[in-house]
C-alpha cells in the first residue's frame, strides 16, 4: 500500500525510490518529466475579491400566467394562434380552442390576419 501524505502540497513529481524493479536501469531514479502538461478549465473571478460577477445575468420564463379566459383580443403582425393562447392562457397547446371559438372567421390557423378580432373562450 503506498504511503499517501496528508497535504496535497506536498505531493512531487519525483518517482518513489520504493516504486518497484526498474529493470536494472542503473538511471532510474531520474525519470524524465518534460512532457507532463497540467492545465484548468475554470476562470478567476472578475472582482477584486476573486468572487464570481453574475451582475449581467439576465433572467427568463418560458410561460406567462393565465389571465382570466372570455373577452376578444386584436391580431397584431406577427401573432400565432399559439402564441395569443399562450399569452392568454399560459399554456400554447389551447391555441386549438381559439380557432374553434373563431371557425366563422378562420379558415385555416396559420393564416390569420392583423386587425382581426378573435373571441377567446372562457
Amino acid at each position: 500500500m503506498a504511503n499517501t501524505p496528508n497535504d496535497p502540497g506536498k505531493l512531487s513529481l519525483k518517482p518513489s525510490r520504493s516504486g518497484g524493479s526498474s529493470g536494472g536501469n542503473a538511471d532510474a531514479g531520474n525519470r524524465d518529466f518534460g512532457n507532463v502538461r497540467s492545465s484548468s478549465d475554470t476562470k478567476p473571478g472578475n472582482g477584486p475579491t476573486g468572487k464570481a460577477d453574475f451582475s449581467n445575468v439576465v433572467g427568463n420564463a418560458d410561460t406567462t400566467p393565465a389571465r382570466d379566459g372570455g373577452g376578444s383580443y386584436t391580431v397584431q403582425s406577427g401573432d400565432t394562434l399559439s402564441a395569443i393562447a399562450q399569452r392568454h392562457y399560459g399554456k400554447a397547446s389551447r391555441w386549438q380552442e381559439i380557432f374553434e371559438a373563431n371557425r366563422d372567421q378562420i379558415d385555416d390557423p396559420d393564416l390569420i390576419r392583423p386587425g382581426q378580432v378573435l373571441r377567446l373562450p372562457d
